[in-house]
């Protein structure tokens, strides 16, 4: 019986070397792309090694990473900042971001929150799931973040290779930057990616299917919402909300967004938090702004950054909200 034992280990121990060390080859270049799955890698990295130390951070889904330009602010107010917007995701990765943000980088002093509709609300799959492909064998912390959504399963991050299974695109992406003379072009600039699209027909899509939206939220998300909020406090970290401009078509057609916008509206009150709410800004009612009723395009995000840098300098100086020089 041991030598029956003995001889499978001999068998399997060599495969499973090869198939370790595929992986992490396959993993390390897949995280040179600044492109591949909306250019999440560039984010995940400089989270990762610390590279994001900023005075400022901006949390939030993709009304964040497409609508403030850490750029801007950061020059316009003399520090640093950093986008840390993750596309199609609520709160809970979100949070998660946040939580890895303080383990490998300096504490920000000010975090400007993007809100949303879909902020205090967990979905049910993992969208853009490819993002976490290089990050998660053996990532006990990634795979408690993520393993509740539909799209990956325990053997994906505790067995080399596996989560790699049918991801062609994402192989054939580390391949070709493998290859050193492959150049990838630059995609996200400190997280931020304006997108420079005309209008779109989502919304009339959307429209032929219901007559309205419900926006969705849950005791969960808010309990971890609200949890977050007091972390930030016991660390001495600024929060300001955001809702940032919102095609006002789009707006009409969710018919509960005052009874979410009382929750957000309730956590600023409770925790003196300031709440700049741009849903009835000019930018609103203008759609050569959008791209479609959610999103801004890149002259949208432009001048919403603008306007946002404005009001933080008004309030800084009237107030002493910005926790910086």
């Amino acid at each position: 019986m041991k030598n029956f034992i003995f001889r499978i280990l001999i068998f399997f121990l060599p495969l499973c070397l090869i198939s370790y060390s595929i992986d992490v080859l396959i993993s390390r270049n897949l995280k040179k792309s600044k492109t591949y799955a909306d250019g999440e890698f560039t984010t995940w990295n400089d989270i990762y090694e610390g590279k994001v130390n900023s005075d400022i951070v901006i949390y939030g889904s993709s009304r964040a990473w497409e609508h403030i330009d850490p750029t801007m602010i950061g020059d316009s107010l003399h520090t640093t900042a950093y986008n840390l917007g993750i596309n199609g995701h609520t709160f809970w990765l979100q949070y998660f971001r946040h939580k890895l943000l303080l383990e490998n980088n300096t504490k920000p002093k000010l975090i400007i929150h993007s809100l949303d509709i879909f902020t205090l609300n967990k979905g049910e799959d993992l969208f853009n799931s490819d993002q976490f492909l290089p990050y998660m064998l053996f990532n006990t912390k990634m795979k408690e973040a993520t393993i509740s959504y539909n799209g990956y399963h325990f053997l994906d991050y505790n067995l080399p290779l596996i989560r790699y299974y049918g991801k062609k695109d994402a192989i054939k992406c580390a391949l070709e930057l493998s290859n050193h003379s492959h150049v990838d072009s630059v995609f996200r600039v400190r997280g931020f990616y304006g997108q420079n699209k005309p209008w779109n027909d989502d919304f009339e899509k959307v429209k032929e299917r219901m007559k309205y939206y419900q926006a969705k939220y849950d005791s969960a998300s808010i309990i971890l919402f609200e949890k977050y909020l007091i972390e930030c406090k016991s660390k001495n970290i600024k929060i300001i909300f955001v809702y940032t401009p919102e095609y006002i078509e789009g707006q009409k057609f969710i018919k509960n967004k005052n009874e979410l916008m009382a929750i957000f509206t309730g956590f600023s009150k409770k925790y003196n938090i300031p709440f700049y709410d741009y849903s009835n800004d000019p930018i609103s009612f203008q759609k050569k702004y959008f791209y479609n009723v959610l999103h801004l395009n890149k002259s949208g995000a432009e001048l919403f950054t603008s306007k946002l840098i404005a009001d933080l300098k008004k309030d800084f100086f009237s107030t002493g909200l910005l926790p910086f020089k």
